[in-house]
């Protein structure tokens, strides 16, 4: 027998709510990492001590906050405390498997989204990313270290475009942005699998491992499904929202990232459908297979039949059978069927059933 799978969802079985449970399978260590900037100057730290954190919330720069392991509960539950942060919305943090989603609280807004990218094995990594939005900071809450944001830390680091001059809801959507040009590199990658994919099933020779391949393709599209479609929600609320710590000029830019969605979505669903007629196009190579090898079958089975009969007859016991006693009796016999046995071959043929 399998391993036995254990539901992440137990761990919030019988717990009051708001309680802080990882529900998630990584256990990293915590590292945080912060980005402190002005439009002339900026700070880059490591901060190996939990306090470190809590000074930037009064600062009058722009603060990016970036911790990663939320198996460590105690330090996240401390920074919460410090900025004010609600106790369902920490629960919400550690839960990895938070459907994508923004809340709106009056001094600080929550959004969670799913973080995506292929690993060395070309296997989809899901990761849940949670950002709280304050006046002057963004946090973010990740499982592990790694992740999309190496172009955001490079803007931040050389003043490239308007990051070092716009506030943190621009920082915010720059973060967002990162996650969703991702799902571009995913989709990519997947339309490549799928044209492959057809390549070999149009070769005639498909393996039995397509539908293993099948499968997993199929698999990989509603995972990327489930985590795009409610961003559409999320960036809409956006929109509309109208709360003290989104300027009226950033929207333009969430409702860029809005497009961006809605294009990913319909490539989404043109893969879904792709990949349904793979199936399709298997099961008709397959099935045409096997009527190539039944035609050939039934092919050979009626040419022996007359000649089968023929032997049957001469084949019986009967002591009164004229041709039997005939010299040259074997001989036509022989020619007979053979004559049976070409004309059927040229019949076939002429009718293009060989």
């Amino acid at each position: 027998m399998g391993k036995k799978r254990t539901s992440k969802y137990k761990k919030h079985v019988g717990q009051i709510p708001g309680a802080i449970v990882y529900t998630g399978e990584k256990s990293s260590k915590l590292f945080i990492e912060s980005f402190d900037y002005t439009t002339d100057t900026i700070e880059e730290k490591e901060l190996i001590n939990i306090d470190d954190v809590f000074h930037y919330k009064t600062t009058d720069s722009t603060t990016w906050v970036n911790i990663n392991g939320l198996n460590n509960t105690n330090e996240i539950e401390k920074i919460g405390k410090n900025y004010d942060i609600h106790p369902l919305t920490l629960e919400d943090i550690v839960n990895t498997s938070q459907r994508p989603k923004i809340d709106e609280y009056e001094s600080y807004l929550f959004v969670v989204v799913k973080m995506l990218y292929y690993d060395k094995d070309e296997r989809i990594v899901s990761e849940q990313v949670s950002f709280v939005l304050g006046s002057n900071y963004v946090l973010s809450f990740q499982e592990a270290e790694g992740d999309v944001f190496d172009s955001v830390r490079d803007r931040i680091r050389n003043k490239k475009g308007r990051i070092r001059n716009l506030g943190a809801d621009y920082l915010l959507y720059a973060l967002i942005d990162s996650v969703v040009d991702h799902y571009y590199e995913i989709i990519e990658t997947m339309g490549n699998k799928i044209e492959e994919l057809e390549d070999h099933l149009f070769s005639g020779s498909p393996k039995e491992e397509v539908t293993t391949q099948i499968q997993s393709l199929k698999r990989e599209v509603l995972r990327v499904r489930k985590a795009i479609f409610p961003l559409r929600e999320i960036i809409n609320r956006i929109e509309k929202i109208e709360h003290k710590l989104i300027n009226k000029k950033t929207i333009h830019f969430f409702r860029d990232i809005y497009d961006h969605i809605i294009q990913v979505s319909e490539n989404i669903d043109i893969y879904r459908e792709m990949i349904w007629g793979l199936m399709d196009m298997y099961m008709t190579t397959i099935s045409n297979k096997m009527n190539e090898v039944m035609k050939v079958l039934t092919i050979i089975a009626t040419i022996f039949i007359p000649l089968t009969f023929i032997a049957g007859i001469y084949g019986m016991n009967f002591e009164n059978i004229p041709e039997l006693s005939y010299k040259y009796g074997y001989f036509v016999l022989w020619g007979i069927m053979i004559v049976l046995f070409i004309g059927m071959l040229f019949y076939f043929k002429r009718k293009k059933w060989l």
